[in-house]
């Protein structure tokens, strides 16, 4: 120890040391690095390790090779001579002296439990135990700034080994405190995670972070939280997926988690709840991560929950509100989070909060016919309090308020005041295109949807061929809309064209729609057998769908339904086509299958009403177009077809079918089906003024069947 203390070469020192070989020293000189002792002299010595070796010494009465190689090991590390550390603590056999550590560790918990000295005395004390293992943590550190992670992960892993084996019940409260046994050892779990992953091993890096959490270590509140955290973005964000949870480490009943997103969540809902119980400090990442994490899962009203549950004041009350909002809206409660937003908009919240008011005008638009609010307001109320302010909020203000008046344009009692409302969606939609430079699809798609529902073909073609265009083909909606548009045209040949394109270029998985248009161009054209074939190929394609999304979970429920609800619509439109082919018992097994996936369906009604009708038998079509209507009173062809048999069986001149013509007209206005049979309605009349009015609803009828698309634009 004086040899520390005065600077004078170690050489001597180790005379005290029983052992037939000589320290460190020998061998870093001979490696070419500078020995200690001259530098040592130069430096001021750390009286902690001083300290530990006055310890060790009055405890064993000498300080053995091992310990005096890690006591210099340490002090080349507190210089910042890595390599020198290193080969000083390579030089420590740790496999001959672990059973020594062992013992030590193992014995000294049975002293503390018995409050009394055990006559068998370890041969190594506790403070020698902490310098050995402080050492082999040390080398670990000094690996990793090498750059040799592996090996660092390797070193590393042997103190929690020998610990781990040593008191597998787990340490006991203040555990080697006064040694720092307890400091090395949680540094060292850690330590080891982030090893793993700069060694690249993510297996390995998942097994350190469960053993960190799983093993008793004494670790405070504070460093099993920031592990509880790292390893949640590791098993979010890492890209690999982890093998679950062992169930032998698990309690008996207890949660076991299936997959990476779900460990995560439930690491960072337990960090939530430390948070709720005052057990470690606020952190808003916590929340960030596990929105992202609940958002991808599909399990957004967990997330809900978990924010309904924070004490008040954790994050602020108008903060809480717009996530709760967003949560509803991502779970498709879209009322909810249209009520929620109505609050935090009142004037006793924020009137002129931006994304509540983008965002209450979004769920408006969406939900038009339940909310029965265009969101007009909203969006106007947005555009207000983003002038100069950020031009990406104000295109999207501008894009909102022109979908919104859009649908506004729907409850028009006049055709002026439509003309005039559609001529301002129009517009507006117009100046968010510029504003985005014409590089937005989202609103170069609702443009194009605009023109064409106002049957202005041209331009709707040239912004559906932008869409495309400009997202490469890679959005199936594009495809669509061009083809649709075509179709208005009647350029079939085209619109078919268009269809067998975007086939060649999407995966099986996006080909429903687009087969099913494809069978609409072919009816269209005349090729039933044809139709009849793509629909057959369609239904093929969506039995896969429905195999791969069975077993799935919430993060595809709405996948599932969009496939369940294409495959009962496919069976209706085979149904048609045998009825017009007058395959009676074909059409049936069409509508039993479509039964068989959903009970009840008007679309279902309307089709064997049309079969009735086709056979002859009117009072019992009619019968089924009034139970098509009892499941959808708003129902279009059931309220036309309803209106043509009464017509045909009863008095032509019956006030109820003007009502159903004039109810269907209400809801669809652009339906050339209901005009043309008001026209044949006024003719029956026989008067000069029936006549007049007769006309205008046979040439509304043309021109509606002139530009109508083989499927509707939206």
């Amino acid at each position: 120890m004086r040899c520390l203390q005065s600077g004078e070469p170690l050489g001597r020192a180790v005379e005290m040391v029983p052992s037939s070989e000589s320290v460190a020293t020998s061998d870093c000189s001979a490696s070419g690095h500078s020995c200690l002792g001259g530098q040592i002299g130069n430096k001021k010595p750390d009286t902690g390790n001083i300290e530990e070796a006055e310890s060790s010494l009055r405890e064993s009465g000498v300080l053995n090779y091992e310990e005096a190689r890690a006591l210099l090991g340490r002090y080349e590390y507190q210089k910042g001579n890595l390599v020198a550390a290193l080969h000083v603590f390579e030089g420590i056999d740790i496999v001959s002296v672990t059973p020594k550590i062992k013992d030590a560790l193992s014995k000294s918990r049975e002293r503390r439990k018995r409050h009394s000295q055990n006559n068998d005395e370890p041969q190594m004390s506790v403070h020698a135990v902490a310098l050995l293992l402080e050492a082999v943590f040390l080398k670990a550190k000094s690996l990793q700034v090498l750059g040799r992670f592996k090996e660092a992960a390797q070193s590393c892993k042997v103190i929690l080994d020998i610990v781990e084996s040593s008191l597998p019940e787990g340490l006991p409260d203040n555990f080697g405190a006064e040694c720092k046994l307890q400091e090395t050892l949680s540094k060292a779990v850690e330590l080891l995670p982030e090893l793993w992953k700069l060694a690249d091993c993510q297996r390995e890096a998942i097994l350190s972070y469960r053993r960190a959490l799983l093993h008793e270590w004494n670790l405070d509140a504070e460093t099993i939280a920031k592990i509880q955290k790292e390893f949640a973005l590791f098993l979010l964000y890492s890209g690999g997926e982890a093998m679950p949870p062992d169930l032998r480490s698990q309690m008996d009943g207890s949660f076991v988690p299936r997959n990476n997103i779900e460990e995560a969540i439930l690491l960072l809902m337990i960090l939530l709840r430390k948070v709720t119980l005052n057990r470690i400090e606020w952190d808003p990442s916590i929340l960030d991560h596990l929105s992202f994490a609940l958002s991808v899962s599909g399990d957004l009203m967990i997330l809900a929950n978990q924010l309904e549950e924070l004490l008040p004041g954790t994050i602020h009350r108008k903060e809480r509100f717009y996530a709760l909002a967003l949560c509803y809206y991502g779970a498709g409660k879209n009322v909810e989070a249209l009520d929620l937003l109505r609050k935090l908009l009142s004037h006793r919240e924020d009137p002129r909060h931006v994304p509540s008011l983008l965002m209450a005008s979004k769920i408006c638009c969406e939900n038009f016919s339940v909310t029965k609010d265009p969101g007009v307001s909203f969006a106007r109320m947005a555009l207000e309090n983003l002038v100069g302010r950020c031009n990406q909020l104000e295109n999207m203000a501008n894009f909102l308020l022109g979908v919104s008046l859009s649908a506004y344009s729907k409850l028009a009692i006049s055709d002026a005041e439509r003309v005039k409302r559609q001529s301002e969606a129009l517009h507006t939609l117009e100046t968010a295109c510029k504003l985005s430079r014409m590089e937005d699809p989202v609103v170069l798609y609702h443009l194009s949807l605009e023109y064409a529902e106002q049957r202005k073909l041209d331009a709707a073609l040239h912004y559906a061929k932008c869409i495309v265009k400009l997202e490469v083909g890679s959005n199936v909606k594009g495809w669509l809309l061009l083809s649709r548009v075509l179709s208005a045209q009647k350029r079939f040949l085209d619109a078919e064209s268009i269809i067998n394109a975007a086939l060649d270029q999407t995966g099986k998985w996006d080909q429903g729609d687009l087969l099913r248009t494809k069978a609409k161009l072919q009816i269209a054209q005349g090729q039933l057998k044809s139709a009849i074939e793509t629909y057959t190929q369609l239904l093929a394609v969506l039995q896969v769908h429905s195999k791969s999304f069975g077993s799935r979970n919430k993060l595809f429920k709405d996948k599932r339904d969009q496939i369940r609800n294409l495959e009962v619509e496919v069976w209706h439109d085979l149904a048609y086509v045998y009825i017009s082919l007058s395959q009676w018992r074909d059409a049936e097994a069409c509508l039993s299958k479509s039964r068989a996936i959903k009970l009840y369906s008007s679309t279902r009604c309307h089709a064997i009403g049309k079969m009735y009708e086709a056979k002859g038998l009117y009072k019992e079509a009619l019968k089924a177009f009034r139970d098509a209507l009892d499941i959808d009173p708003d129902h279009v062809p059931s309220l036309i077809s309803t209106a043509m048999v009464l017509r045909h069986c009863s008095d032509q001149l019956n006030p109820a079918v003007r009502s159903f013509l004039m109810d269907a007209l209400r809801h669809d206005r652009f339906c050339a089906s209901a005009w043309y049979n008001l026209g044949l309605l006024h003719k029956a009349y026989g008067t000069e003024s029936a006549f007049v009015e007769g006309a205008e609803c046979f040439q509304a009828a043309h021109s509606l069947e002139e530009s109508e698309p083989v499927e509707p634009f939206r």
